[in-house]
């Protein structure tokens, strides 16, 4: 009777009891297979060898050949050793981390071309891929007397075509080989498209020798062995271009044959082994054939869509041709991917926690930026198609022109394309007017457009009817990129330019003393010019009275304290100091190398700004016009008490000057290059230079970039400059700008009128 109770009780945990007593069971089970005598290699490998010296399957390549270079991959720790018996020497850091980790460039593009085809198929070449390939270098035998603009060629002085491929394998492993990772070499009858190439290249690995292209076989030759077919371009890793430069002599000397390609082809064969292959990695090289007299209209099949590379290309207009219609089929799939990106986003908003409400428009683009107080708040620019109501100079209304006007008929005809393809068949919009338009750029998004337009809207019956209608637009920011631009160093000597007239003397013994502080003392790798600038009267009393007396003792001072510097300075007699007239004396004095830094007598000069002015001018590239920081009035600001040091208050106590173009950072032969155009354009009309800076001279007389940026390490104080009504009226009203902004801050000016307010009326 106990017996049945007990069971009755126990008999719904009579599961709970069962699992328990299995679990248990299986556990121990567990412990003796752990704890047996049997070897554990992954543990085993894992205490000898140290953290991630486990053994590594080996991989494979397509051909059954195991992939080389394992160990490449392997992370190691190369412990540091110091021979005791050798004198210790201070090691050189390098500037860049990419250098010391000695990390390469991704694709290095050579182009092979000839004297007949320069000016042809070369051309048609660079205007379709150049702005692709940041790294492009055209090869030929012999130049054409007139090499075209933009292109950077390497001639060998040889038109065959063996003898030009040998050099030109020769020239890149010698310049590039240590720089780049693959090495693509092309024809200029061959149609590329470069961003397909650039993304093929992403997807390979590297320290592997390759030699991908399409695979063509010798005549008469091995069945196994193939070439690659140069009209069709070819790549050639680096590891296969360092090996195979040690064998090009003896290709040369021993292999003889008619077309480059093949030559190249047998001499990686015969050398190193290896053959062309068209795929490697999962990754397809396709090229397409294309027939004499083709129609591009008709080419609709898979393997024309898909190439990478068509050949022959006979004539330039082709090249355009061909190029229009794969960026046609490129922009297709651009715009499919972003199609089904938008409904992806659509469809998964729904299973998130604000469901509809969370889209943002347009779709995928990030929302609007949301204010967080009255300060930040983003401005909208009126427009209408003819006039801009919010002009870089201040004044209220401007004429809409140049990029601006362009960029307004765009979005116009953007919005009636639109609304075209939203309403068509049963609506045709045709533009009457523009009513008003706004503008303003988002910096989390792009630019945004709001227009309000008077349409005619036409049905199929033929009938029209007059409305206005609100469309909003949003230009998106594209994809940042990163502008490659020449190596530069801060090992460049920088000539200090400093411009003087009789009403800046009083100020010229600050300017010498920060100078002799932060140059002369540092032994930083700079120097100073003085250019004198006399009135026509005060010149021809400086035997009399030398108005600039002081400034002399105080340079003559500042070199009996550093003898191994010497300021020299140059006398200049006018009524109009034009900046360029003055820069013209300059120049002819120096060479052409020189890295000119044009001062004012107002500017502290730093070593922290002298390096940026080195790092930011790049000669035949760019030049500098950095803005300085101006300091408010005193007075002003803080009307008579002690001024604030503290770092917060530094932007608050001034602001950048816009207005001055005193500081520019350039070199001799950039300003030569653009004064000469200049010469040729005024045709010796010296009152044209009286209306301009150096910074109009390289605007619009060169084609270098202007970096204009704002530079905290360029402190000015306040101080009122004196405008000579003797300039131009542009250059007087940029002078005029300047003295008032500088003034005070706005709160700081409403307070300091307030004040005389009420003085006046008590």
């Amino acid at each position: 009777m106990r017996l049945a109770t007990l069971l009755a009780f126990l008999r719904p945990a009579l599961p709970l009891i069962l699992g328990l007593s299995l679990g248990c069971s299986l556990s121990l089970l567990r412990v003796s297979w752990i704890q047996s005598d049997g070897e554990d290699t992954c543990m085993d490998t894992g205490v000898n060898n140290g953290l991630f010296a486990g053994k590594m399957q080996q991989d494979t390549v397509p051909g059954g050949r195991s992939s080389q270079n394992d160990e490449d991959f392997k992370p190691r720790i190369v412990p540091y050793y110091r021979d005791p018996n050798k004198p210790y020497k201070k090691v050189l850091r390098t500037r860049y981390i990419q250098t010391e980790l000695g990390f390469h460039e991704r694709l290095f593009v050579a182009v092979l071309t000839s004297k007949a085809t320069m000016n042809t198929l070369a051309v048609a070449v660079n205007k379709t891929v150049a702005h692709h390939f940041p790294h492009l270098l055209y090869f030929t035998g012999l130049r054409s007397a007139k090499v075209p603009h933009g292109m950077a060629l390497v001639s060998h002085g040889d038109e065959r075509p063996v003898w030009l491929m040998y050099e030109t394998m020769r020239y890149i492993h010698q310049h590039f080989g240590g720089d780049y990772d693959w090495f693509y070499v092309m024809q200029d009858d061959t149609y590329a498209q470069a961003e397909q190439i650039k993304a093929l290249v992403t997807h390979l690995s590297i320290n592997q020798d390759v030699y991908l292209g399409r695979a063509e076989e010798f005549i008469g030759g091995d069945e196994q062995a193939r070439y690659c077919h140069g009209g069709f371009g070819y790549l050639v890793s680096r590891s296969l271009l360092l090996k195979l430069h040690q064998h090009l002599d003896s290709c040369r000397n021993e292999i003889l044959s008619v077309r480059p390609d093949e030559w190249l082809g047998r001499c990686i064969i015969d050398f190193l082994g290896i053959s062309c292959i068209s795929q490697h990695q999962g990754q397809h090289y396709r090229s397409y054939e294309l027939a004499k007299n083709a129609d591009l209209e008709k080419e609709e099949g898979e393997d024309f869509q898909v190439a990478l590379t068509v050949h022959p290309v006979s004539e330039g207009t082709l090249m355009y041709r061909l190029h229009k219609h794969f960026s046609r089929i490129q922009l297709d799939r651009a715009y499919q991917e972003i199609q089904q990106l938008q409904m992806q986003i659509r469809n998964l908003t729904s299973l998130t926690p604000a469901r509809e409400g969370g889209l943002t428009w347009p779709i995928g683009i990030n929302a609007p930026f949301v204010p967080k107080s009255r300060f930040e708040v983003i401005s909208w620019d009126y427009f209408t198609e003819q006039h801009l109501f919010s002009c870089p100079d201040g004044s209220p209304k401007c004429e809409l022109a140049g990029a601006s006007k362009a960029d307004v008929s765009d979005i116009i005809e953007a919005a009636l394309q639109h609304l075209n393809s939203r309403y068509q068949p049963q609506l045709r919009f045709y533009k009457q007017q523009l009513l008003n338009g706004y503008r303003r750029f988002d910096p989390t998004r792009g630019m945004e457009y709001m227009l309000d337009l008077l349409l005619e809207a036409v049905t199929q019956k033929g009938h029209s009817h007059v409305l206005a209608k609100r469309v909003s637009l949003v230009r998106p920011l594209s994809k940042v990129e990163i502008i490659p631009m020449p190596y530069v160093t801060e090992a460049t000597r920088v000539q200090l330019v400093l411009p003087l007239t009789v009403q800046e003397v009083d100020f010229v013994s600050n300017f010498l003393d920060t100078f002799a502080m932060n140059t002369l003392d540092t032994h930083d790798n700079a120097l100073l010019t003085l250019l004198f600038i006399y009135q026509p009267y005060d010149a021809q009393r400086v035997s009399q009275l030398d108005v600039f007396a002081g400034v002399k003792a105080m340079v003559g001072e500042l070199e009996k304290r550093y003898a191994e510097v010497k300021i020299p300075w140059i006398s200049v007699k006018t009524e109009v100091p034009s900046q360029v007239k003055l820069m013209d004396i300059v120049s002819k004095k120096h060479p052409v190398d020189t890295l000119f830094f044009l001062a004012s007598v107002w500017t502290e000069v730093n070593t922290e700004f002298l390096n940026r002015c080195r790092m930011n001018t790049i000669s035949n590239w760019q030049v500098f016009f950095p803005m300085h920081f101006q300091e408010f009035n005193p007075v002003l600001m803080y009307h008579g008490e002690q001024a604030s040091s503290s770092s917060t208050d530094f932007l608050r106590d001034g602001h950048f000057d816009r207005h001055a173009f005193a500081e520019a950072c350039f070199y001799n032969s950039d300003y030569m290059a653009a004064r000469t155009k200049l010469a040729a354009d005024i045709l010796d009309r010296d009152e044209v230079l009286e209306s301009m800076e150096v910074f109009d001279v390289f605007l619009r007389y060169s084609g270098l970039h202007l970096f204009r940026a704002v530079e905290p390490g360029l402190v000015q104080k306040y101080m009122l400059r004196s405008c000579n009504p003797r300039l131009s009226e542009e250059l007087y009203h940029r002078c005029v700008l300047s003295n008032l902004e500088g003034l005070s801050s706005r709160s700081h000016l409403a307070m300091a009128l307030f004040e005389q307010e009420q003085a006046n009326s008590t």
